[in-house]
Formats: structure tokens, C-alpha cells, sequence
């Protein structure tokens, strides 16, 4: 008798409120080759990558306490932080 496997769920901490949730609930933020900061909705494309929860209120705590700039070790511009908020609230 065999026993079902059972997946794991990978798990990533969000940037903005510090927990550990599943992969597939966050927003991806990457760092690419060429030094820009995009929203990766696939969640593959190679780069440093941050990972955020869908709500505002994460992305003001991580824009606030700086832990989206540490966490993809580069100065991220307004109009990416405007552009996820867009995401956020759509």
C-alpha cells in the first residue's frame, strides 16, 4: 500500500508585514539584469525578486520602512510604487 504524497506549498515572506504566506497569494517584485524594478505576475522571470501581499497597506510598510529598496538592493522609483498600488487596487 503505497501512501499519497502529500505537495508542499512554497512559502515567501511578504516584505510589508513580515509573515510567511503562500507563494501564489503574493505579488512578485523583481530586479531584473538591466537594473530595472518590474512586477513579475508570472512569478518565473529571472532576477532578484521581493514578494508582497495585495494590500495597500503592506506596500506603504514596506515602502516606508525601506524594505523593498533592501530587499532588491536597489532605489525603487515612484512610478513602480504607483504602478503596484494600481495592481493592488484593480
Amino acid at each position: 500500500m503505497t501512501v499519497p504524497r502529500i505537495k508542499k506549498i512554497p512559502l515567501r515572506m511578504c516584505v510589508g508585514c513580515q509573515e510567511m504566506k503562500p507563494k501564489k497569494e503574493l505579488i512578485r517584485v523583481v530586479r531584473t539584469s538591466q537594473e530595472s524594478v518590474e512586477i513579475d505576475p508570472t512569478g518565473k522571470r529571472s532576477g532578484r525578486g521581493a514578494y508582497l501581499c495585495p494590500q495597500e497597506e503592506c506596500l506603504k510598510k514596506a515602502v516606508k520602512a525601506r524594505r523593498l529598496e533592501k530587499a532588491l538592493q536597489r532605489p525603487i522609483a515612484q512610478e513602480i510604487i504607483d504602478t503596484l498600488l494600481r495592481e493592488m487596487k484593480s
